[in-house]
């Protein structure tokens, strides 16, 4: 249906498709089928002696031969299962295998430490857990001991479960890779013992999964107060990574490189199952590197590359580059979302890139994607907007203080339903019914503003917004300005406390390389082209931004980094008392 009326409502429409009704298990095996001598799978890593390539035949094969072992592990449907590693192939062959026999996938941000891992373990009823040894210098074998210290002393950790009194329903870990320690299984030995499990076992275990069963528990960043899980569907995701793929025109001679991190819906669902349920190749890096981007496009000839903003700004401000090294000419979609995009960045990727863009808006509870620009949008579209709903499902902008619609450009939050929403956050009803009302709309804290054609643009977070002297003002807004200055590469926009006007805004400014520009500089630029009450009152400049796993700026470091510079920490204290 559209849009019917005169408000900002959005009722969903078919598109002329019809939802899949199939469990991810099906899917890969469907498409095992359809493309089994297709590339699916590809990591193209030789400083790191891995050079892996699965056709999709390989690709079910070896998610069956780790299915098998998580049976005879004596892995129970519903079973959380953690996995708490960087993008390496055992992470995939996990995510297939656990769908396929029911159990569920409870993934964990790389940049734990030990009070996160233990709250997730004990919240999310974790039984068992895959691991890496480290990463970036974060031992995460020393934080599993800390954690669970019995399993140093665990014998036997093949038939034997660990007994912890931290953590009472922890039974095993596991680690990728082929270095033993003390009471953890290795990755390799599960698929061995698999070989004792015969193809008709896993196919009773996989004929047990359906469509509306969850597959996995994704668990929010807590940035305010303790992470919410997430509780995800075969349903939703795969119908979410059906309908991205095909807004965007995916098919089987695609080749995505992406560095989305797979416990984010931005690897595992946009990355994973988007080119799983288009028969193309998924060309993972194994953590964000611009370099190994660029060097991955131009080797594998890639065609899709999805990144946050600013891992595109670090690969356009690269210094190979910049140097022409790097040669982008086989990609004809650059995707971006995760944070607002700047319109500047995504003529920028336009020009340099020689690629469209695409944008897409979402969250984790929503399964990934609720807006996408369209394939035939003007650029000014797709460079300025997060497009319009995808199909099967309803979205709004309601005035986020009373509820009531919104008129057609005017900000609200944006509120969504359909077959898209999660199930509700793991063991938090009263969290769940805080966030998913009472007619089934998801309330996203996303602010935003709808036009006559039902495109939706993201103006910011309910949180992010500033109050000025009474006067609501979104950073989005002037950090897109700010980024039009010749000299920045990324702006960045926070509320700051004010005893007179309540908050004031700061802006932090990356500025491109071999560049130099003053406060004056800014403030000139600023002038006659902003209103006033927009030009920021504190402009300071830095090097780098302090960024989260899946590489979102993480702006209350940036804020309470600039309120202890200023000296204003009583301030702080008193306006959020």
């Amino acid at each position: 249906m559209g849009i019917t009326g005169n408000k900002a409502i959005w009722e969903r429409e078919t598109d002329g498709v019809e939802l899949l009704d199939m469990t991810i298990g099906q899917m890969l095996d469907q498409q095992a089928r359809v493309y089994p001598d297709r590339e699916a799978l590809v990591y193209n890593y030789p400083e790191r002696g891995l050079d892996l390539r699965l056709t999709y035949r390989q690709y079910r094969d070896e998610a069956n031969r780790v299915a098998k072992g998580l049976l005879a592990l004596g892995i129970e449907k519903g079973e959380h299962v953690a996995v708490w590693a960087p993008n390496v192939p055992e992470w995939i062959l996990l995510e297939m295998a656990l769908a396929k026999i029911g159990a569920i996938m409870v993934t964990v941000n790389t940049a734990y430490q030990s009070s996160e891992l233990e709250y997730v373990l004990r919240q999310g009823d974790v039984t068992t857990l895959f691991l890496a040894e480290e990463l970036r210098g974060n031992s995460y074998i020393d934080t599993l001991y800390k954690i669970v210290p019995e399993l140093k002393e665990l014998a036997d950790p093949q038939g034997q479960a660990v007994q912890s009194a931290n953590l009472p329903r922890f039974k095993r870990a596991i680690i990728l890779g082929e270095k033993a320690f003390p009471g953890l299984l290795l990755y390799s030995r599960v698929a061995e013992l698999g070989a004792s499990v015969s193809d008709e076992t896993l196919a009773a275990r996989q004929a047990s999964v359906t469509p509306l069963d969850i597959v996995q528990v994704q668990y929010t960043s807590g940035t305010t107060g303790f992470p919410k899980g997430a509780m995800m569907t075969h349903h939703g995701h795969l119908n979410d990574a059906f309908l991205y793929a095909r807004r965007g025109n995916f098919g089987p001679d695609d080749r995505k490189v992406s560095p989305m991190p797979l416990f984010h819906v931005g690897g595992c669902m946009l990355g994973v199952l988007a080119m799983l349920v288009t028969g193309g190749a998924y060309i993972p890096l194994i953590t964000f590197d611009a370099a190994k981007s660029l060097e991955l496009i131009t080797t594998e000839r890639a065609t899709i590359y999805f990144g946050v903003p600013t891992m595109l700004v670090a690969m356009l401000n690269h210094p190979r580059f910049l140097a022409g090294e790097f040669d982008t000419s086989s990609l004809r979609v650059v995707g971006s979302g995760g944070s607002p995009v700047p319109v500047v960045l995504m003529e920028q990727v336009k020009a340099k890139f020689g690629a469209d863009v695409l944008i897409v808006f979402g969250m984790t509870e929503g399964s990934g994607v609720v807006t996408q620009t369209l394939l035939d949008d003007s650029f000014e579209l797709k460079s300025s907007t997060v497009g319009k709903p995808i199909p099967h499902i309803d979205v709004k902008i309601v005035d986020p203080r009373t509820g009531e619609l919104a008129g057609f450009g005017e900000r609200g939050e944006l509120l969504t339903r359909g077959f898209l929403v999660m199930k509700g956050y793991y063991q938090m009803p009263e969290m769940s019914a805080s966030a998913i009302d009472e007619q089934g709309w998801l309330h996203t804290g996303d602010l935003g503003t709808m036009n006559e054609q039902g495109y939706v643009n993201i103006t910011g977070r309910l949180k992010d917004m500033i109050i000025r002297g009474g006067e609501n003002l979104y950073p989005a807004e002037v950090e897109q300005f700010l980024m039009r200055h010749p000299k920045v590469a990324d702006a960045q926009v926070v509320g700051i406390p004010d005893a007179f006007m309540g908050e004031e805004m700061a802006a932090l400014l990356k500025l491109k390389q071999g560049e130099d520009a003053s406060e004056e500089e800014i403030r000139q630029y600023c002038q006659g082209a902003i209103s006033k009450h927009k030009i920021p009152r504190y402009i300071r400049f830095v090097s780098e931004f302090p960024l989260t796993t899946s590489g979102k700026v993480k702006k209350f470091e940036l804020r309470a980094q600039l309120i202890e510079a200023l000296g204003l920490q009583e301030l702080a204290k008193t306006r959020t008392a």
